[in-house]
Formats: C-alpha cells, structure tokens, sequence
C-alpha cells in the first residue's frame, strides 16, 4: 500500500510506522506491524506496542517529552535534517501521524485521516494537533505535553525519501494518484534493478539518464508486439519509475545495464498485460 489512507483508523499507529520505515528504505507490510504490535481494534495501538514492534524491525522508538513548545520544535527539527523520520501522537493523543520532513518553514507529515495521506503543515498547525493538555495533572491549569517519537534504525540506512515539497504536490496530483497508491510495488521492483548510489561505483547511470538512453528502444520493442498498445501510457509508467528512484537516490551500475533494460521491458509488458488482457497467442488462452 501506497501513499493512501487506510478505511480504519485504529490502524493508524502501524501505517505510520510503515511509512516511517519506507522512508529509510525498509519495506514493511503493515499487517505485519498491527500483529507484532497486538493492535487492538478498541484500544489501537500506544507507544509501547510501537516500540516494540519498531524493535521488530531492527529500529529504537524512544519516546521524548518536554513541555515547551520551542524545545518541542528544535528537537523535531533536529531529527528531520538528520533525515530521522518521527513519530507524533496528535488530537489529544487520539491519532498518530508521521514527520518525515521540514522545507521552507513548513512540514511534510503524513497523516492516515487525509486523502493523500501526504500533507503540508506549518508549525502553528502542526502545534495545534501535537500540543496535549494534561487535565489529569491538573484540572485548572493543566500543563502542555508535547511526546516526539523518532524512528532510530539500528541498521546502516542506504536509501533514503527526499520527499520534498516539490515532490509532494506532484504526488498530491489526481494523475499521480495510481503512483502514490502503489508506490511501495514501485519501490520493491526498483531495488532489484538498482542500487543506492555510492562512491565505490564507477560512473553509475541515474534512472533518467538511463531511460534517456533506453527508453525509445523499451517503448517501440513493447509497443510493436501483437496489439494496440498505448506509448503514452507506457511514458507514464516509466516517468513513475524515474520518480521513485530519483526520490530513493537510486542508481543503476554500470555493469548491470544490460540487465536492467530486459528487466524494465519485463516489468512494462507485464504492466500492459495488467492494463488491457492479452489475446490469444500461440494457441494459448484459447
């Protein structure tokens, strides 16, 4: 699953854990989440559930508090530029969203409550949703909470999301909504195909320059066999690929172009499969 919401929201707690993950490259089935979690369809799922499935996932999920609003901002800030994704629980601790981002006085969070579940929010919103009144504390004059939850991999991150805000409002596009809704398919068939981009690589081709070169010849092999197939539809699905490598900063070496233009063709065939059926063929499917 994408970058869509999920219909029950007691499931909020994994799908934004699933999403921090994703964003470090690690991908996670989110059912898997809610069953190490033991979430619960009435209770949801607290922190210490979270954690211990972070744990799960070779990630630390510390919790920490602090009751001033400014400390509550730097320490978030410290964690986005350091590329930590974080955990909030917001709307009175009722609902856990995920920051995974900070661009021009301005946070990238995503939030299971909205469709795209991609979001912008300024600090002064996302104070609103995150600060909680402790009126058990004290009734009259309760104090401000403000709990952050940053996903600490235990494990050397070799890809990381640039979801910038360019890169957001693209996917917010209602063209886009099949690439946001299936981006983690994407992501999975890219890291089969390419690699995180390193300095022990010699002169790895990024994904653009790599359909830059190869793209005509993928297109007119697809497009020339045994039906009407659509070359505009086919651009798109090979622009979503671009745009998930170049947001993961993938690459693909050298040695294994070759490879890699027979596995795009397979994957885009089997895409236009998906897209209009096959007919007969040999004498199969009949």
């Amino acid at each position: 699953m994408g970058f869509y919401p999920q219909p029950n929201d007691y499931v909020c707690g994994p799908f934004a854990l699933k999403h921090a993950l994703v964003t470090l490259g690690r991908l996670v089935d989110e059912d898997k989440i809610a069953t190490i979690a033991k979430t619960h369809w009435w209770s949801g799922t607290d922190e210490i559930k979270l954690a211990r499935a972070a744990r799960a996932f070779d990630c630390d999920l510390p919790i920490l508090r602090t009751r001033d609003g400014r400390r509550a901002r730097r320490m978030l800030l410290d964690h986005l530029r350091r590329r930590i994704p974080v955990l909030l629980c917001v709307d009175d601790w009722s609902h856990w969203i995920t920051a995974v981002r900070y661009e021009g006085s301005r946070f990238v969070v995503i939030d299971s409550n909205l469709d795209p579940v991609l979001n912008l929010l300024s600090w002064a919103q996302l104070d609103k949703r995150w600060a909680y009144l402790d009126h058990e504390y004290d009734e009259q004059d309760p104090p401000t909470i403000y709990d952050l939850h940053p996903v600490r991999p235990r494990f050397r991150v070799t890809v990381k999301a640039d979801l910038s805000i360019a890169r957001l409002r693209y996917l917010r596009r209602p063209e886009n909504r099949l690439l946001s809704l299936h981006w983690n398919e994407y992501l999975e068939d890219l890291l089969e195909i390419c690699r995180p981009r390193s300095a022990l690589q010699e002169n790895p081709l990024s994904m653009g320059e790599f359909l830059r070169r190869n793209q005509e010849l993928i297109l007119s092999r697809v497009t020339y066999w045994h039906g009407d197939i659509d070359r505009e539809r086919v651009a798109k699905l090979l622009g979503n690929f671009r745009f998930v490598a170049e947001t993961y900063g993938l690459v693909i070496p050298k040695n294994l172009t070759r490879r890699a233009v027979a596995d795009m063709a397979i994957l885009v065939t089997m895409a236009v499969i998906a897209m209009r059926g096959i007919d007969d063929l040999y004498g199969f499917g009949t």
